[in-house]
């Protein structure tokens, strides 16, 4: 029998994904397990592998479509092997078409004519397009735009010979103004317009957290000259080398998080669809640069790990997401995140959220400063800029100012992070 290959849900706020380009065509022999598509969503590109051995007999959407999560894509099978329901679809399909043009034939002359000048671009009425279902899926495989097509059957419905007809180089060219008009004047944005893959994706993510939440952003210096002499005695005392960053300041920073988000846990929590949820479990999503975009690794359990743990995660996941080689369960589930752009020299910025968090921390380049201490003495001070933006939709200014109050106490604090 028949297997579907659908469109995976890769996370908690994931609907839909775009497909990148297919690996495989239409009978080709595949290995269960083996990629057969490469899609984007949730800030990340992702394979996705053939559920069972077979021929791939039918790919019903093409690379470039946008297909809602365990949505069919695809059939594998036997050779020859029939697909469910295909057969009735098609014959309903042709059949409708039939239907349709022969009504349209019988409209007269002048209620034709009528139509088609009031549809002189397009055919919607109140924002529906009337179009035969063939005619719609012409129209996909063609890349066309629906709303362009002038529809000449009954009621200005665009039938099959409307789409075969139709010529987009003849429409009059349109400016860059003019298209948004028409996505305006249809109710739609289209987030991302021109871009593909990831950076499509990460256009679309971030636009709509924006539109989704009410963000706000707070910066503070936290002097971390103790976390600095910190990292040099441990240093000196431990004798196993620390290669896999156990005292890193990201691994240090990301435990202190933790510590920081147990005390204030009205922001290690989710707001999606208009549920607000206090998170128990603390899972930590850290920004990692790619050469096409940006994707969040999510270091799980992180108030439960060790400094030597955490430090072997963050690095492990960060290679592996890379290389393209981090499973994509590891995309998902953060309940804060934490993005750093210091190494470019950046003090403050503004992050955007990750959603459905609802808040995400800035960590900006390491200031250097002097200062008086108790005695009057001049020293060198280290400080380290950070952002923290959360929406204000859910967290008030005044216990987001708590939290980063707590966190800098935390960091400087740094022996209590080793417990």
């Amino acid at each position: 029998m028949a297997t579907e290959i659908v469109m995976p849900k890769l996370g908690l706020t994931m609907t839909e994904g775009l497909i990148n380009n297919w690996l495989v065509k239409e009978g080709d022999t595949v290995a269960a397990g083996q990629p057969v598509l490469e899609i984007s969503s949730e800030k990340l590109t992702s394979d996705v592998e053939a559920p069972s051995a077979g021929v791939i007999l039918k790919i019903i959407s093409q690379a470039g479509d946008t297909v809602p999560c365990k949505k069919v894509i695809a059939w594998i099978g036997e050779a020859g092997e029939s697909i469910p329901g295909m057969e009735a679809e098609g014959a309903s399909a042709n059949q409708s078409e039939s239907e349709q043009e022969a009504a349209d034939a019988g409209v007269g002359l002048a209620e034709k004519t009528v139509a088609a000048s009031s549809n002189s671009v397009g055919n919607s009425e109140h924002g529906r397009i009337f179009i035969t279902p063939l005619a719609r899926k012409i129209a996909k495989e063609k890349g066309y735009d629906i709303s362009l097509i002038s529809g000449t059957g009954g009621n200005g419905r665009i039938t099959r010979r409307d789409v075969e007809n139709y010529k987009p180089e003849a429409l009059p060219n349109q400016t860059p103004e003019s298209s948004s008009a028409v996505l305006q004047h249809a109710g739609q944005v289209d987030y991302g317009a021109g871009l593909m893959g990831m950076r499509k994706t990460i256009a679309e993510r971030m636009m709509n957290s924006l539109q989704a939440s009410a963000q706000v952003t707070l910066h503070r210096k936290v002097d971390i000259s103790r976390l600095i002499a910190f990292r040099q005695d441990m240093k000196g005392k431990v004798t196993s080398p620390l290669e896999n960053g156990e005292i890193s300041i990201t691994t240090l920073l990301t435990k202190a998080v933790a510590k920081a988000l147990k005390d204030h846990p009205q922001l290690n929590a989710w707001y999606f669809n208009g549920q607000y949820q206090e998170v128990e479990d603390i899972h930590i999503g850290i920004a990692t640069a790619l050469s096409d975009g940006l994707v969040v690794p999510v270091i799980r359990h992180v108030d439960k790990l060790t400094l030597a743990d955490l430090g072997l995660a963050i690095k492990t996941e960060a290679n592996q997401a890379r290389k393209g080689t981090l499973d994509p369960a590891l995309y998902s589930g953060s309940t804060f995140s934490i993005t750093n752009l210091g190494g470019a020299g950046i003090e403050y910025f503004t992050p955007i959220l990750n959603t459905p968090e609802v808040a995400i921390l800035g960590v900006g380049a390491l200031q250097t400063s002097l200062a008086l201490d108790s005695q009057g003495q001049v020293y060198e001070q280290k400080l380290l800029p950070l952002s923290l933006t959360f929406d204000h939709q859910v967290v008030d200014g005044q216990p987001a100012a708590e939290f980063l109050a707590s966190l800098a106490d935390k960091l400087e604090s740094p022996y209590d992070l080793v417990f």
